[in-house]
Protein backbone atom coordinates (compact mmCIF):
# COMPACT_ATOMS: atom_id res chain seq x y z
CA UNK A 1 0.00 0.00 0.00
CA UNK A 2 1.25 3.60 -1.33
CA UNK A 3 1.07 6.55 0.76
CA UNK A 4 2.21 10.52 0.74
CA UNK A 5 5.61 9.62 2.71
CA UNK A 6 6.32 6.89 -0.53
CA UNK A 7 5.55 9.25 -3.13
CA UNK A 8 7.54 11.83 -1.28
CA UNK A 9 10.73 9.73 -1.45
CA UNK A 10 9.62 8.84 -5.09
CA UNK A 11 10.18 12.08 -6.55
CA UNK A 12 13.02 13.03 -4.25
CA UNK A 13 15.14 10.27 -5.76
CA UNK A 14 13.69 11.08 -9.58
CA UNK A 15 14.91 14.24 -8.88
CA UNK A 16 18.00 13.23 -7.42
CA UNK A 17 18.84 11.10 -10.67
CA UNK A 18 17.65 13.66 -13.02
CA UNK A 19 20.23 16.11 -11.33
CA UNK A 20 23.21 13.45 -11.36
CA UNK A 21 22.33 13.17 -15.49
CA UNK A 22 22.21 16.77 -15.78
CA UNK A 23 18.45 16.33 -17.78
CA UNK A 24 17.24 19.79 -15.26
CA UNK A 25 19.10 22.16 -13.40
CA UNK A 26 18.91 23.27 -9.92
CA UNK A 27 16.56 25.95 -10.47
CA UNK A 28 14.70 24.05 -12.95
CA UNK A 29 14.33 21.88 -10.11
CA UNK A 30 12.57 24.43 -7.84
CA UNK A 31 10.30 25.59 -10.21
CA UNK A 32 8.75 22.03 -10.83
CA UNK A 33 8.68 21.51 -7.09
CA UNK A 34 6.54 24.83 -6.48
CA UNK A 35 4.51 23.76 -9.51
CA UNK A 36 4.02 20.37 -7.56
CA UNK A 37 2.71 21.14 -4.27
CA UNK A 38 -0.17 23.31 -6.48
CA UNK A 39 -1.23 20.41 -8.69
CA UNK A 40 -0.25 17.54 -7.01
CA UNK A 41 1.13 15.83 -10.27
CA UNK A 42 3.93 13.63 -10.73
CA UNK A 43 7.33 15.44 -10.97
CA UNK A 44 7.62 13.74 -14.59
CA UNK A 45 4.20 15.09 -15.45
CA UNK A 46 5.05 18.50 -14.33
CA UNK A 47 8.55 19.03 -15.74
CA UNK A 48 7.10 17.95 -19.51
CA UNK A 49 4.26 20.19 -19.02
CA UNK A 50 6.62 23.21 -18.13
CA UNK A 51 9.48 21.77 -20.93
CA UNK A 52 11.69 21.89 -18.79
CA UNK A 53 12.81 18.48 -20.58
CA UNK A 54 12.65 16.45 -23.33
CA UNK A 55 10.11 14.14 -23.57
CA UNK A 56 12.31 11.33 -25.58
CA UNK A 57 15.00 11.93 -23.48
CA UNK A 58 12.80 11.27 -20.16
CA UNK A 59 11.78 8.20 -21.62
CA UNK A 60 15.37 6.69 -21.72
CA UNK A 61 16.15 7.91 -18.79
CA UNK A 62 13.90 6.22 -17.27
CA UNK A 63 14.45 2.96 -19.22
CA UNK A 64 17.89 3.10 -18.42
CA UNK A 65 17.80 3.78 -14.63
CA UNK A 66 14.44 1.95 -13.83
CA UNK A 67 15.23 -1.49 -15.93
CA UNK A 68 12.31 -1.15 -17.95
CA UNK A 69 12.21 -1.71 -21.79
CA UNK A 70 10.55 0.97 -23.54
CA UNK A 71 8.18 0.11 -26.38
CA UNK A 72 6.82 1.75 -30.07
CA UNK A 73 3.64 2.07 -29.45
CA UNK A 74 2.24 2.88 -33.25
CA UNK A 75 3.80 -0.31 -34.22
CA UNK A 76 2.14 -2.42 -31.75
CA UNK A 77 -1.66 -4.09 -32.20
CA UNK A 78 -3.26 -4.13 -28.70
CA UNK A 79 -5.79 -6.97 -28.50
CA UNK A 80 -9.29 -5.54 -27.23
CA UNK A 81 -9.85 -7.89 -24.11
CA UNK A 82 -6.21 -6.23 -23.03
CA UNK A 83 -7.96 -2.92 -23.93
CA UNK A 84 -10.74 -3.89 -21.93
CA UNK A 85 -8.74 -4.57 -18.38
CA UNK A 86 -8.14 -0.68 -17.89
CA UNK A 87 -11.22 1.85 -17.93
CA UNK A 88 -10.48 4.51 -20.26
CA UNK A 89 -10.67 7.38 -17.62
CA UNK A 90 -7.75 5.74 -15.40
CA UNK A 91 -5.43 5.58 -18.28
CA UNK A 92 -6.08 8.89 -19.07
CA UNK A 93 -5.22 9.51 -15.41
CA UNK A 94 -2.33 8.18 -14.95
CA UNK A 95 -1.11 8.20 -18.61
CA UNK A 96 -1.04 4.46 -18.80
CA UNK A 97 -1.86 2.02 -21.61
CA UNK A 98 -2.35 -1.69 -20.67
CA UNK A 99 -0.30 -3.62 -23.22
CA UNK A 100 -0.78 -7.56 -23.29
CA UNK A 101 -1.55 -10.36 -20.52
CA UNK A 102 0.28 -13.61 -20.09
CA UNK A 103 -1.57 -15.39 -17.47
CA UNK A 104 -1.85 -13.67 -13.69
CA UNK A 105 0.93 -10.64 -15.51
CA UNK A 106 -0.50 -7.77 -17.16
CA UNK A 107 2.49 -5.58 -19.24
CA UNK A 108 1.75 -1.62 -18.68
CA UNK A 109 2.75 0.60 -20.67
CA UNK A 110 3.47 4.17 -19.09
CA UNK A 111 4.92 7.79 -19.17
CA UNK A 112 5.93 7.37 -15.88
CA UNK A 113 7.00 3.98 -14.17
CA UNK A 114 7.95 5.47 -10.78
CA UNK A 115 4.21 6.22 -10.47
CA UNK A 116 3.36 3.84 -7.15
CA UNK A 117 0.00 5.09 -7.26
CA UNK A 118 -0.84 4.11 -10.98
CA UNK A 119 0.77 0.37 -10.71
CA UNK A 120 -1.24 -0.03 -7.16
CA UNK A 121 -4.50 1.21 -8.36
CA UNK A 122 -4.41 -1.02 -11.81
CA UNK A 123 -2.93 -4.42 -9.83
CA UNK A 124 -5.84 -3.91 -7.59
CA UNK A 125 -8.43 -3.04 -10.39
CA UNK A 126 -7.38 -5.74 -12.66
CA UNK A 127 -6.03 -8.75 -9.85
CA UNK A 128 -2.94 -9.10 -11.87
CA UNK A 129 0.37 -8.72 -11.90
CA UNK A 130 1.74 -5.19 -13.19
CA UNK A 131 5.18 -5.18 -15.24
CA UNK A 132 5.74 -1.73 -16.24
CA UNK A 133 7.15 -0.59 -19.52
CA UNK A 134 7.87 3.19 -20.76
CA UNK A 135 6.88 4.60 -23.60
CA UNK A 136 6.76 8.94 -24.61
CA UNK A 137 3.66 10.36 -23.13
CA UNK A 138 1.98 11.88 -26.43
CA UNK A 139 2.21 8.64 -27.85
CA UNK A 140 0.49 6.91 -24.86
CA UNK A 141 -2.20 9.53 -25.88
CA UNK A 142 -2.46 9.22 -29.09
CA UNK A 143 -2.62 5.35 -28.35
CA UNK A 144 -5.38 5.67 -25.77
CA UNK A 145 -7.72 8.03 -27.94
CA UNK A 146 -6.71 5.66 -30.59
CA UNK A 147 -7.74 1.96 -28.97
CA UNK A 148 -10.47 3.30 -26.79
CA UNK A 149 -12.06 5.45 -29.41
CA UNK A 150 -12.90 1.77 -31.06
CA UNK A 151 -13.45 0.25 -28.74
CA UNK A 152 -16.23 2.60 -27.28
CA UNK A 153 -17.97 2.30 -30.67
CA UNK A 154 -17.81 -1.50 -30.90
CA UNK A 155 -18.79 -1.66 -27.45
CA UNK A 156 -21.94 0.76 -27.74
CA UNK A 157 -23.23 -0.77 -30.99
CA UNK A 158 -22.89 -4.58 -28.76
CA UNK A 159 -24.59 -3.18 -25.86
CA UNK A 160 -27.56 -0.98 -27.50
CA UNK A 161 -29.05 -0.77 -30.99
CA UNK A 162 -30.44 2.35 -30.22
CA UNK A 163 -30.38 5.14 -27.57
CA UNK A 164 -34.21 5.69 -27.57
CA UNK A 165 -34.22 4.15 -23.94
CA UNK A 166 -32.33 7.38 -22.33
CA UNK A 167 -35.07 9.78 -23.49
CA UNK A 168 -36.60 11.19 -20.33
CA UNK A 169 -40.57 11.01 -19.66
CA UNK A 170 -42.19 13.92 -22.04
CA UNK A 171 -44.51 15.64 -19.77
CA UNK A 172 -47.93 15.09 -21.37
CA UNK A 173 -46.75 12.09 -23.99
CA UNK A 174 -48.16 8.78 -22.46
CA UNK A 175 -47.41 7.38 -25.56
CA UNK A 176 -43.92 8.06 -25.40
CA UNK A 177 -43.41 6.94 -21.76
CA UNK A 178 -45.49 3.51 -23.13
CA UNK A 179 -42.58 3.32 -26.32
CA UNK A 180 -39.97 4.03 -23.87
CA UNK A 181 -40.97 1.19 -21.37
CA UNK A 182 -40.81 -0.70 -23.95
CA UNK A 183 -37.23 -0.39 -25.49
CA UNK A 184 -35.74 -0.38 -22.22
CA UNK A 185 -37.02 -3.69 -21.27
CA UNK A 186 -35.58 -4.72 -24.70
CA UNK A 187 -32.56 -3.52 -23.95
CA UNK A 188 -31.92 -4.78 -20.96
CA UNK A 189 -32.70 -7.96 -22.01
CA UNK A 190 -30.13 -8.29 -24.82
CA UNK A 191 -27.19 -10.31 -24.43
CA UNK A 192 -24.55 -8.11 -23.97
CA UNK A 193 -25.99 -6.38 -21.22
CA UNK A 194 -26.98 -9.37 -19.60
CA UNK A 195 -23.77 -10.33 -19.62
CA UNK A 196 -22.24 -6.83 -18.35
CA UNK A 197 -24.43 -7.19 -15.42
CA UNK A 198 -23.92 -10.69 -14.43
CA UNK A 199 -19.90 -10.17 -14.40
CA UNK A 200 -20.02 -7.07 -12.60
CA UNK A 201 -21.79 -9.10 -10.04
CA UNK A 202 -19.71 -12.22 -9.98
CA UNK A 203 -16.66 -9.41 -10.13
CA UNK A 204 -18.01 -7.66 -6.75
CA UNK A 205 -18.73 -10.94 -5.01
CA UNK A 206 -15.24 -12.76 -5.66
CA UNK A 207 -13.75 -9.42 -4.41
CA UNK A 208 -15.38 -9.56 -1.34
CA UNK A 209 -17.22 -5.92 -2.03
CA UNK A 210 -20.13 -5.55 0.75
CA UNK A 211 -21.88 -2.95 -2.13
CA UNK A 212 -21.62 -1.73 -5.53
CA UNK A 213 -22.08 1.48 -6.39
CA UNK A 214 -23.73 1.88 -10.17
CA UNK A 215 -23.16 5.85 -10.64
CA UNK A 216 -24.16 8.25 -13.86
CA UNK A 217 -22.46 11.43 -14.33
CA UNK A 218 -22.88 13.53 -17.03
CA UNK A 219 -20.24 11.79 -19.41
CA UNK A 220 -19.19 8.78 -17.64
CA UNK A 221 -20.94 5.85 -16.06
CA UNK A 222 -18.79 4.93 -12.85
CA UNK A 223 -18.93 1.40 -10.82
CA UNK A 224 -17.27 1.17 -7.67
CA UNK A 225 -17.04 -1.15 -5.22
CA UNK A 226 -16.66 -1.25 -1.54
CA UNK A 227 -14.56 -3.13 0.01
CA UNK A 228 -13.59 -3.93 3.51
CA UNK A 229 -14.91 -0.52 3.89
CA UNK A 230 -13.28 1.26 0.89
CA UNK A 231 -14.59 2.53 -2.09
CA UNK A 232 -12.92 1.13 -5.29
CA UNK A 233 -13.50 3.11 -9.13
CA UNK A 234 -13.73 -0.66 -11.38
CA UNK A 235 -15.11 -0.39 -13.74
CA UNK A 236 -16.30 2.28 -16.80
CA UNK A 237 -18.52 0.82 -18.68
CA UNK A 238 -19.97 3.08 -22.16
CA UNK A 239 -22.52 5.67 -21.17
CA UNK A 240 -24.87 4.38 -23.50
CA UNK A 241 -25.31 1.46 -21.72
CA UNK A 242 -26.46 2.65 -18.59
CA UNK A 243 -30.40 3.21 -18.71
CA UNK A 244 -30.24 -0.56 -20.31
CA UNK A 245 -27.75 -1.63 -17.16
CA UNK A 246 -30.18 0.07 -14.45
CA UNK A 247 -33.16 -1.55 -15.96
CA UNK A 248 -31.63 -4.98 -16.69
CA UNK A 249 -30.86 -4.65 -12.63
CA UNK A 250 -34.49 -3.47 -11.97
CA UNK A 251 -36.21 -6.56 -13.77
CA UNK A 252 -33.81 -8.87 -12.23
CA UNK A 253 -35.59 -7.31 -8.52
CA UNK A 254 -39.24 -6.97 -9.64
CA UNK A 255 -38.94 -3.65 -9.79
CA UNK A 256 -40.75 -1.08 -11.92
CA UNK A 257 -38.73 0.18 -15.07
CA UNK A 258 -40.30 2.51 -16.15
CA UNK A 259 -40.48 4.54 -13.22
CA UNK A 260 -37.57 6.80 -13.07
CA UNK A 261 -38.36 9.69 -11.16
CA UNK A 262 -38.74 7.83 -7.35
CA UNK A 263 -36.84 5.75 -5.35
CA UNK A 264 -37.38 2.33 -5.86
CA UNK A 265 -35.80 -0.99 -2.87
CA UNK A 266 -36.07 -4.33 -4.20
CA UNK A 267 -34.07 -7.75 -3.77
CA UNK A 268 -32.53 -10.23 -6.04
CA UNK A 269 -31.26 -13.70 -5.00
CA UNK A 270 -28.18 -15.51 -6.87
CA UNK A 271 -26.53 -18.47 -6.81
CA UNK A 272 -23.03 -18.72 -7.13
CA UNK A 273 -20.52 -21.36 -6.88
CA UNK A 274 -22.71 -23.47 -5.07
CA UNK A 275 -23.80 -21.18 -2.14
CA UNK A 276 -26.88 -18.92 -1.96
CA UNK A 277 -26.25 -14.92 -2.21
CA UNK A 278 -29.06 -12.14 -1.42
CA UNK A 279 -28.70 -8.77 -3.02
CA UNK A 280 -30.35 -5.18 -1.61
CA UNK A 281 -31.14 -2.97 -4.46
CA UNK A 282 -31.81 0.83 -3.82
CA UNK A 283 -32.28 3.19 -6.91
CA UNK A 284 -32.34 6.81 -6.75
CA UNK A 285 -33.27 9.06 -9.26
CA UNK A 286 -30.06 11.75 -10.01
CA UNK A 287 -30.18 14.55 -12.36
CA UNK A 288 -27.58 12.80 -14.76
CA UNK A 289 -30.04 9.32 -14.42
CA UNK A 290 -30.51 6.69 -11.75
CA UNK A 291 -27.70 5.36 -9.30
CA UNK A 292 -28.28 1.96 -8.02
CA UNK A 293 -26.53 0.80 -4.96
CA UNK A 294 -26.35 -3.02 -4.25
CA UNK A 295 -26.12 -4.22 -0.84
CA UNK A 296 -24.04 -7.69 -0.95
CA UNK A 297 -25.64 -10.52 1.90
CA UNK A 298 -23.19 -13.55 1.80
CA UNK A 299 -24.63 -15.77 4.33
CA UNK A 300 -21.44 -17.53 4.26
CA UNK A 301 -19.78 -13.99 5.49
CA UNK A 302 -22.51 -13.73 8.74
CA UNK A 303 -20.39 -14.48 12.02
CA UNK A 304 -22.69 -15.65 14.53
CA UNK A 305 -19.78 -16.47 16.92
CA UNK A 306 -19.14 -13.60 19.52
CA UNK A 307 -15.49 -15.17 19.94
CA UNK A 308 -14.08 -14.48 16.14
CA UNK A 309 -15.56 -10.93 16.00
CA UNK A 310 -12.58 -8.84 17.65
CA UNK A 311 -13.23 -8.90 21.33
CA UNK A 312 -10.54 -8.92 23.92
CA UNK A 313 -10.73 -11.76 26.47
CA UNK A 314 -11.92 -8.99 29.41
CA UNK A 315 -14.17 -7.21 27.51
CA UNK A 316 -15.90 -10.00 25.83
CA UNK A 317 -16.81 -11.29 28.96
CA UNK A 318 -18.26 -7.85 29.80
CA UNK A 319 -20.14 -8.41 26.77
CA UNK A 320 -21.71 -11.85 27.58
CA UNK A 321 -22.55 -11.31 31.27
CA UNK A 322 -24.64 -8.29 30.01
CA UNK A 323 -26.45 -10.23 26.91
CA UNK A 324 -27.49 -13.26 29.80
CA UNK A 325 -29.05 -10.94 31.93
CA UNK A 326 -33.02 -11.16 32.41
CA UNK A 327 -33.78 -7.38 31.40
CA UNK A 328 -32.14 -4.42 30.73
CA UNK A 329 -30.97 -2.25 27.58
CA UNK A 330 -27.99 -3.13 25.52
CA UNK A 331 -27.14 -0.39 22.61
CA UNK A 332 -24.31 -1.18 20.00
CA UNK A 333 -23.38 2.06 18.64
CA UNK A 334 -21.56 3.58 15.75
CA UNK A 335 -21.98 4.46 12.15
CA UNK A 336 -23.18 2.93 9.47
CA UNK A 337 -21.34 0.22 8.32
CA UNK A 338 -19.22 -0.03 11.40
CA UNK A 339 -20.75 -3.93 11.63
CA UNK A 340 -23.32 -3.70 14.73
CA UNK A 341 -25.85 -6.00 12.78
CA UNK A 342 -23.19 -8.07 12.52
CA UNK A 343 -22.41 -8.14 16.16
CA UNK A 344 -26.54 -7.52 17.18
CA UNK A 345 -26.92 -11.28 15.57
CA UNK A 346 -23.74 -12.74 17.20
CA UNK A 347 -25.47 -11.45 20.22
CA UNK A 348 -28.69 -13.16 20.03
CA UNK A 349 -27.79 -16.18 18.43
CA UNK A 350 -25.40 -16.98 21.54
CA UNK A 351 -28.08 -16.50 23.88
CA UNK A 352 -31.06 -18.31 21.06
CA UNK A 353 -32.34 -21.27 22.71
CA UNK A 354 -35.91 -22.85 22.86
CA UNK A 355 -37.14 -22.13 25.98
CA UNK A 356 -36.58 -18.26 25.10
CA UNK A 357 -38.84 -16.20 22.84
CA UNK A 358 -37.09 -14.24 20.54
CA UNK A 359 -38.63 -11.21 18.21
CA UNK A 360 -36.60 -8.87 16.11
CA UNK A 361 -37.84 -5.51 14.68
CA UNK A 362 -35.46 -4.82 11.58
CA UNK A 363 -35.43 -2.61 8.31
CA UNK A 364 -34.59 -4.38 6.61
CA UNK A 365 -33.92 -8.29 7.96
CA UNK A 366 -30.68 -9.03 6.36
CA UNK A 367 -30.56 -12.40 7.16
CA UNK A 368 -32.74 -15.03 8.00
CA UNK A 369 -31.81 -16.62 11.47
CA UNK A 370 -33.15 -19.76 12.91
CA UNK A 371 -35.60 -20.30 15.52
CA UNK A 372 -36.03 -16.28 15.72
CA UNK A 373 -39.52 -14.12 15.06
CA UNK A 374 -37.97 -11.57 12.48
CA UNK A 375 -40.12 -8.61 11.61
CA UNK A 376 -39.83 -6.46 8.40
CA UNK A 377 -40.27 -2.65 8.69
CA UNK A 378 -42.46 -1.49 6.34
CA UNK A 379 -43.86 2.51 7.09
CA UNK A 380 -45.83 2.55 3.52
CA UNK A 381 -48.19 0.13 5.52
CA UNK A 382 -48.19 1.93 9.05
CA UNK A 383 -45.70 -0.66 10.34
CA UNK A 384 -42.85 1.57 11.88
CA UNK A 385 -40.35 0.23 14.22
CA UNK A 386 -42.93 2.04 17.17
CA UNK A 387 -45.92 0.14 15.86
CA UNK A 388 -44.03 -3.61 16.26
CA UNK A 389 -42.47 -3.14 19.39
CA UNK A 390 -46.20 -2.69 20.53
CA UNK A 391 -47.17 -5.57 18.90
CA UNK A 392 -44.43 -7.55 20.33
CA UNK A 393 -45.10 -6.89 24.06
CA UNK A 394 -48.63 -8.60 23.67
CA UNK A 395 -46.83 -11.68 21.67
CA UNK A 396 -44.99 -13.00 25.47
CA UNK A 397 -41.18 -12.11 24.32
CA UNK A 398 -38.25 -12.50 26.44
CA UNK A 399 -35.92 -11.22 24.18
CA UNK A 400 -36.68 -7.58 21.76
CA UNK A 401 -34.13 -6.46 18.97
CA UNK A 402 -34.98 -3.24 17.70
CA UNK A 403 -32.81 -2.28 14.49
CA UNK A 404 -32.29 1.13 14.98
CA UNK A 405 -33.69 3.43 17.67
CA UNK A 406 -34.84 6.34 15.46
CA UNK A 407 -37.02 8.53 17.44
CA UNK A 408 -38.98 9.23 20.84
CA UNK A 409 -41.57 6.85 20.73
CA UNK A 410 -39.26 4.00 19.68
CA UNK A 411 -37.18 4.44 22.52
CA UNK A 412 -40.07 5.21 25.04
CA UNK A 413 -40.95 1.43 24.17
CA UNK A 414 -37.92 -0.02 24.39
CA UNK A 415 -37.23 1.51 28.02
CA UNK A 416 -40.27 0.94 29.06
CA UNK A 417 -40.08 -2.87 27.83
CA UNK A 418 -36.24 -3.19 29.20
CA UNK A 419 -37.75 -1.65 32.66
CA UNK A 420 -40.93 -4.50 32.62
CA UNK A 421 -38.60 -7.42 32.65
CA UNK A 422 -37.69 -7.27 28.42
CA UNK A 423 -34.21 -8.22 27.26
CA UNK A 424 -33.21 -5.41 24.67
CA UNK A 425 -31.14 -4.51 21.86
CA UNK A 426 -30.87 -1.77 19.55
CA UNK A 427 -28.90 0.23 17.92
CA UNK A 428 -27.96 4.28 17.82
CA UNK A 429 -25.92 6.44 15.80
CA UNK A 430 -23.33 7.88 18.48
CA UNK A 431 -19.67 8.58 18.27
CA UNK A 432 -18.97 6.62 21.47
CA UNK A 433 -20.48 4.95 24.36
CA UNK A 434 -20.72 8.19 26.75
CA UNK A 435 -22.02 10.02 24.05
CA UNK A 436 -25.08 7.65 23.83
CA UNK A 437 -26.26 8.53 27.28
CA UNK A 438 -26.70 11.92 26.10
CA UNK A 439 -28.36 11.31 23.07
CA UNK A 440 -30.97 9.45 24.97
CA UNK A 441 -31.55 12.11 26.80
CA UNK A 442 -31.34 14.60 23.67
CA UNK A 443 -34.76 12.62 22.09
CA UNK A 444 -36.90 12.79 25.27
CA UNK A 445 -35.76 9.84 27.70
CA UNK A 446 -36.01 10.99 31.30
CA UNK A 447 -32.60 10.40 32.69
CA UNK A 448 -33.99 8.30 35.91
CA UNK A 449 -35.51 5.96 33.25
CA UNK A 450 -31.96 6.03 31.21
CA UNK A 451 -30.00 5.35 34.16
CA UNK A 452 -33.13 2.48 35.03
CA UNK A 453 -33.02 0.75 32.43
CA UNK A 454 -29.51 0.59 30.44
CA UNK A 455 -27.28 -1.71 31.58
CA UNK A 456 -24.40 -2.04 28.62
CA UNK A 457 -23.11 0.52 25.92
CA UNK A 458 -20.80 -0.82 22.94
CA UNK A 459 -19.45 1.66 20.52
CA UNK A 460 -17.76 -0.46 17.88
CA UNK A 461 -15.79 0.42 14.70
CA UNK A 462 -14.37 -1.95 11.68
CA UNK A 463 -10.90 -1.91 10.60
CA UNK A 464 -8.93 -3.14 7.89
CA UNK A 465 -6.43 -6.20 8.54
CA UNK A 466 -3.30 -6.57 7.31
CA UNK A 467 -2.36 -8.95 4.73
CA UNK A 468 -0.95 -11.68 6.33
CA UNK A 469 0.92 -13.14 3.11
CA UNK A 470 2.57 -9.96 2.53
CA UNK A 471 3.05 -9.17 6.11
CA UNK A 472 6.37 -7.57 7.12
CA UNK A 473 7.90 -5.88 10.24
CA UNK A 474 9.29 -2.42 10.49
CA UNK A 475 10.33 -0.66 13.53
CA UNK A 476 8.91 2.87 15.45
CA UNK A 477 9.68 4.78 18.29
CA UNK A 478 6.86 5.20 21.20
CA UNK A 479 7.17 8.91 20.94
CA UNK A 480 5.61 8.22 17.10
CA UNK A 481 2.54 6.38 19.03
CA UNK A 482 1.87 8.70 21.76
CA UNK A 483 1.59 11.40 18.94
CA UNK A 484 -1.58 10.09 18.02
CA UNK A 485 -3.14 9.17 21.57
CA UNK A 486 -1.16 6.50 22.91
CA UNK A 487 -0.64 5.75 26.25
CA UNK A 488 2.89 5.26 26.80
CA UNK A 489 4.02 2.41 28.79
CA UNK A 490 7.68 3.73 29.97
CA UNK A 491 8.87 0.64 27.51
CA UNK A 492 12.47 1.23 26.42
CA UNK A 493 13.75 0.64 22.47
CA UNK A 494 11.53 0.78 19.59
CA UNK A 495 8.36 -1.19 18.97
CA UNK A 496 8.24 -4.10 16.46
CA UNK A 497 4.71 -3.40 14.01
CA UNK A 498 3.63 -4.51 11.18
CA UNK A 499 2.10 -3.39 7.46
CA UNK A 500 1.10 -4.76 4.13
CA UNK A 501 3.86 -5.08 1.10
CA UNK A 502 0.92 -5.73 -1.40
CA UNK A 503 0.76 -8.98 -2.98
CA UNK A 504 -2.25 -10.58 -5.27
CA UNK A 505 -3.65 -11.26 -2.72
CA UNK A 506 -4.74 -8.73 -1.18
CA UNK A 507 -4.95 -7.28 -4.81
CA UNK A 508 -1.73 -5.34 -3.68
CA UNK A 509 -3.02 -3.12 -0.87
CA UNK A 510 -1.59 -4.55 1.79
CA UNK A 511 -5.29 -4.77 3.66
CA UNK A 512 -7.43 -7.87 3.60
CA UNK A 513 -10.28 -8.66 5.83
CA UNK A 514 -11.63 -6.25 8.74
CA UNK A 515 -11.92 -6.59 12.43
CA UNK A 516 -14.00 -4.63 14.96
CA UNK A 517 -12.79 -2.19 17.46
CA UNK A 518 -14.78 -2.17 20.40
CA UNK A 519 -15.48 0.05 23.18
CA UNK A 520 -17.70 -1.44 26.31
CA UNK A 521 -19.14 0.54 28.73
CA UNK A 522 -21.00 -1.22 31.48
CA UNK A 523 -23.52 1.00 33.37
CA UNK A 524 -22.12 0.65 37.14
CA UNK A 525 -23.98 2.41 40.16
CA UNK A 526 -21.52 5.18 40.08
CA UNK A 527 -22.44 5.99 36.39
CA UNK A 528 -25.94 5.52 37.37
CA UNK A 529 -26.01 8.10 39.67
CA UNK A 530 -24.13 10.53 37.15
CA UNK A 531 -26.60 9.97 34.96
CA UNK A 532 -29.45 10.93 36.91
CA UNK A 533 -28.04 13.58 37.69
CA UNK A 534 -26.92 14.86 34.15
CA UNK A 535 -22.61 14.53 34.52
CA UNK A 536 -21.34 16.23 31.55
CA UNK A 537 -19.94 13.27 28.82
CA UNK A 538 -16.31 13.87 29.90
CA UNK A 539 -16.81 12.94 33.37
CA UNK A 540 -18.81 9.87 33.13
CA UNK A 541 -15.83 9.17 29.99
CA UNK A 542 -13.59 9.75 32.93
CA UNK A 543 -15.29 7.37 35.44
CA UNK A 544 -15.93 4.68 32.73
CA UNK A 545 -12.23 4.38 32.31
CA UNK A 546 -11.60 4.67 35.72
CA UNK A 547 -13.30 1.73 35.87
CA UNK A 548 -12.00 -0.73 33.29
CA UNK A 549 -13.55 1.24 29.57
CA UNK A 550 -10.56 0.72 26.75
CA UNK A 551 -11.70 3.67 24.11
CA UNK A 552 -12.08 3.34 20.54
CA UNK A 553 -8.85 4.66 19.48
CA UNK A 554 -7.06 2.40 22.84
CA UNK A 555 -8.92 -0.70 21.42
CA UNK A 556 -7.68 0.08 17.99
CA UNK A 557 -3.36 0.57 19.36
CA UNK A 558 -3.95 -3.23 21.13
CA UNK A 559 -4.64 -3.94 17.65
CA UNK A 560 -1.51 -2.20 15.99
CA UNK A 561 0.72 -3.61 18.72
CA UNK A 562 -0.73 -7.18 18.18
CA UNK A 563 0.24 -6.89 14.49
CA UNK A 564 -3.56 -6.60 13.38
CA UNK A 565 -3.61 -3.69 11.58
CA UNK A 566 -1.65 -0.10 11.42
CA UNK A 567 -1.74 3.22 12.95
CA UNK A 568 -2.78 4.68 9.38
CA UNK A 569 -5.95 2.37 9.25
CA UNK A 570 -6.55 3.77 13.14
CA UNK A 571 -6.67 6.93 12.65
CA UNK A 572 -8.69 6.62 9.70
CA UNK A 573 -11.09 5.33 11.25
CA UNK A 574 -11.68 6.36 15.18
CA UNK A 575 -11.17 10.44 16.38
CA UNK A 576 -9.46 10.81 20.02
CA UNK A 577 -11.49 11.58 22.88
Amino acid sequence: MTDIGTERRGSQRLADLLLAEKLIRDDQLKRALGEQQKTGETLSSVLLKLELVDETALTDFFSRHYGVASVELHQLDIDAEVIGLVPVHICKKYEVLPLKRMGNALTLVMADPTNVFALDDIAFMTNLRVSPVVAPRNAIRAAIERNYEARDTTLSMETLSATASEVEVVEDAEQQRIADFFELKDSAAEAPVVRLVNTILVDGIDKGASDIHWEPYEKVFRIRFRIDGVLHEMWTPPKRAEAAVISRLKIMSNLDIAERRLPQDGRIKLRHMGREIDLRLSTMPTIFGEKAVIRILDREALKLDLTVLGFDADVLQRFVDAIKKPHGMVLITGPTGSGKTTTLYAAIATINSTDINITTAEDPVEYNLKGINQVQINEGVGRTFAAALRSFLRQDPDVILVGETRDLETAQISVRAALTGHLVFSTLHTNDCPSTITRLVDMGIPPYLVSSSLVLVVAQRLARKICTQCKEPYEVEEEVLVRHGYVPTGATGPYTLHRGKGCERCNFTGMKGRTALYEVMTISPELRDMIVHGAPVPEMRATAQEQGMKTLRDAGFAKVLEGTTTIEEILRVTITA
